[in-house]
């Protein structure tokens, strides 16, 4: 090796000579030469004393590389260059041939030393790790720098039973909210509302125009179980806040994924602002565009007048008025609130990110199912609203001194500024703990308040299996989880099994797809037994709001509904969830079986398996620290009976769902 090192890696002052060497013929002589002179220096090294470091233990180690040789491949075939190769090797061993015996019994320790750096040759080499090891070992999962306000949450008590706080124990809320509070019979808060509520009223302690002490406030993440109070966390601070407004304007903007939700928060509001002179419109799109344009502004003399003070919308119908509706204006904004959907367009992401984490942008936004506000953000409102929520270059106004404006440049001035303060709001059952998820939030020194671990070493933390890293899922406590193996054909019938057997009086089963729930509503309902009606994107707005009273009424059994049901719809009293297609993500069966067992109530949650999905989805709930599920199998013979009803029902399915394609045709 060391002939192979001098003639491939030669200096640049070596080079040359090699080359004129080489032209005069003689090669093999300055090969040899230079080996004999080299096999001295060798020689006169090793006859030195060696270091007092070295110990036995590194003699043993050089022993024992001495003793392994690799082995050398045989080659079928040499060309010229390994040919000259090999009788290099053997002029250079010849030569250490021609030393004394002394050089020669040293010849094999003086080429591991000349193996060995600098560092070894003065003594034992420091410890480190041993290269050849074969033993098998499990790699370490790398995992991710979690920000110290993620890795380090404030912890919430998640049982809503045994942690309630009374009412009294938190004066800062006003008397009327409590009295409200008192005539919904509300006596105690939930453990998140007791933790969220005191927080977000030191904040706006000093007014909604300014914040306390002039400072920006930290922003508050929400971490909480489906059914934890999370809506009551936010409405009765916001309240709070603007019920001593003078001027009606825009000061709450909340948005929210679909009708439905959007629907349910809007009750709340208007339950407790009946006492206050605050307005709320609700803006989904379910009446025309003119009809709520009417209860958003009026026309006068010199201009338009606005009528609400808190505005409920979904996405698509608020840019529509953004555009369309003259004297809609979210200049004086101070609390956005919303599920707001993430988008796939990088442009928009880098827009939504700039915008953010602009210093003078000061409103508070509360976003309730934050998680779905990044990840699905199917529409570019954000941009629109973040726009139209700045002061636009023009004339100035009574009310300009605390207007916000875009900074060109951030100085000392335009920090000072007196302005809205900034606030944002997170609340959701399943809030990723990714870092580059929440940074296009632009957050600014925000709080979590999670009812999951309170502190997560490399040990304890969870991954899930679509790619976001996080903590554990926490689930209600009244909440029992079952999975129940069965074949793809016999789906269907244990369904009807599970509702007909437990007697309950409100069901609720999810499928993936709008035409397996119209399948499957079609079979239950051809089967007979049983209360059964469908909630999908196939019926309008109205249908599903009148669909949705008739299953809290108890006049249906069982509906069976997509996901449009499984984020954020609170419907009472559902005793039993039914997963007839399993989910693919944690994240989607937490909202599934959120449906059931909701302040503090108890439910029961089946999921329906086929053998190949068995594996993959226990190992996704162990991976994510979820309850274990119990196995609950269905004896066939209790299933024996219902088969000829089956059958009979599967003959009428065939002969509707023909019926529809003619139609469709037609």
């Amino acid at each position: 090796m060391a002939l192979f090192h001098v003639a491939r890696y030669p200096g640049p002052g070596a080079a040359e000579a090699w080359a004129a060497e080489v032209g005069a013929g003689g090669r093999a002589r300055v090969l040899l030469e230079r080996l004999q002179c080299r096999a001295r220096e060798r020689q006169q090294q090793q006859r030195e004393p060696a270091p007092v470091q070295a110990d036995a233990r590194c003699a043993e180690a050089a022993g024992r590389r001495r003793r392994r040789r690799p082995r050398r491949r045989r080659r079928a075939s040499r060309s010229p260059d390994a040919r000259l190769t090999k009788r290099r090797r053997e002029l250079g061993e010849g030569a250490d041939e021609s030393e004394d015996a002394g050089t020669s019994e040293a010849a094999p320790e003086q080429r591991s030393a000349h193996a060995e750096s600098p560092q070894q040759e003065a003594g034992c080499p420091s410890p480190g790790p041993v290269l050849g090891g074969f033993a098998r070992r499990k790699t370490p999962k790398v995992q991710p720098f979690l920000p110290a306000w993620l890795a380090k949450p404030s912890f919430v008590r998640k049982n809503v039973i045994e942690d309630l706080v009374p009412i009294e124990n938190i004066p800062e809320v006003h008397p009327d909210l409590q009295k409200q509070l008192r005539a919904h019979g509300i006596s105690a808060y939930f453990p998140v509302q007791a933790a969220v509520i005191p927080a977000l009223l030191e904040s706006v302690a000093s007014g909604f125009l300014v914040s306390r002490g002039g400072y920006q406030p930290s922003d508050l993440c929400v971490s909480a179980p489906t059914g934890s109070g999370k809506t009551l966390a936010f409405v009765i601070p916001v309240v709070q806040a603007l019920m001593h407004r003078v001027v009606c304007q825009v000061r709450a903007l909340v948005v929210l994924p679909t009708k439905e939700l959007a629907q349910q928060v809007s009750k709340v509001f208007n339950v407790y602002t009946d006492a206050t002179p605050l307005r709320v419109a609700l803006v989904t799109g379910q009446k025309s565009l003119a009809k709520e344009q009417e209860s958003l502004v009026q026309k006068t003399t010199d201009g338009y007048r606005c009528l609400a003070d808190i505005v409920v919308a979904t996405p698509g119908r608020l840019v529509d008025h953004i555009d369309q509706t003259p004297g809609f204006n979210l200049q004086q904004l101070r609390f956005l609130v919303g599920c707001l959907p993430g988008g796939p367009d990088s442009l928009l992401r880098m827009d939504l990110a700039r915008n953010f984490c602009q210093p003078t942008w000061f409103c508070l936004q509360v976003v309730d199912e934050a998680d779905r506000m990044i990840d699905s953000m199917h529409q570019s409102w954000l941009p629109r609203v973040v726009a139209a929520a700045f002061h636009s270059e023009g004339p100035a106004d009574p009310c300009a001194l605390l207007q916000r404006r875009q900074p060109q440049a951030v100085t000392a001035a335009s920090t000072c500024r007196p302005q809205m303060p900034l606030q944002k709001l997170l609340f959701s059952a399943t809030l990723t703990q990714n870092p580059e998820k929440l940074q296009r939030l632009g957050l600014y020194q925000p709080r979590l308040f999670s009812t999951g671990l309170t502190h997560r070493g490399p040990q304890d933390r969870d991954v899930e299996t679509d790619g976001d890293s996080g903590g554990k899922y926490t689930f209600p406590m009244g909440l029992t989880h079952h999975y129940v193996p069965c074949s793809l054909s016999s789906k269907p019938l244990a369904v009807l099994h599970l509702v007909l057997r437990t007697s309950v009086s409100r069901a609720l089963c999810f499928t993936n797809s709008r035409e397996h729930s119209h399948r499957l509503f079609l079979l239950a309902q051809a089967f007979g037994g049983v209360n059964v009606a469908e909630f999908s994107s196939r019926y309008g707005p109205g249908q599903r709001r009148k669909i949705l009273k008739h299953f809290e009424q108890g006049k249906i059994q069982l509906l069976i509904s997509t996901d449009a049901t499984a984020r954020g719809i609170d419907v009472q009293g559902v005793e039993l969830v039914i997963n007839y297609d399993a989910p693919q993500y944690l994240r989607t069966y937490v909202h599934r079986v959120g449906r059931t067992a909701r302040a503090g109530r108890t439910g029961q949650a089946f999921t329906l398996l086929l053998k190949v999905q068995e594996r993959r989805f226990l190992r996704m709930l162990a991976e994510a620290g979820a309850p274990e599920l119990s196995r609950h199998e269905i004896p066939s013979e209790l299933l024996q009976p219902m088969v000829p009803q089956y059958e009979e029902a599967l003959s009428q399915l065939e002969k509707t769902i023909k019926e529809e394609q003619k139609q469709k045709v037609a």
